[in-house]
């Protein structure tokens, strides 16, 4: 007997409802001008920095967390740029490619 067959024990009278997909929209800034991302190494280490955008900076914090989320990486948003710790550069390109941004690598 699964959790359903349970809940309908319980619970007889109640209808479950449709749940309806939403459809997930970027409701990001999109631009013309391509975002940098660059390499760097600060103090031995390397980071990865983007910058180049345009929007609102709300958008580009929600951008950064969602880039570290998703890679499992730290990182922070100061002066109007991302940076990220460590050399992601090729994953970050294509999820930035993937939201539909231009992005233009600069460095080695």
């Amino acid at each position: 007997m699964d959790l359903q067959d349970q809940l309908k024990n319980l619970f007889p009278d109640h209808q479950p409802e449709k749940e309806e997909k939403q459809v997930e929209k970027n409701s990001m800034w999109q631009q013309e001008e391509p975002i940098i991302c660059k390499y760097e190494k600060r103090k031995g280490k390397p980071i990865t920095i983007l910058e180049g955008y345009n929007g609102a900076d709300t958008d580009f914090k929600q951008l950064a967390k969602e880039i570290k989320t998703t890679l499992s990486v730290g990182g922070s948003f100061k002066n109007g740029s991302i940076i990220i710790q460590g050399d992601y550069r090729d994953k970050i390109m294509e999820i930035l490619k993937s939201k539909g941004f231009n992005v233009k690598r600069v460095g080695g």
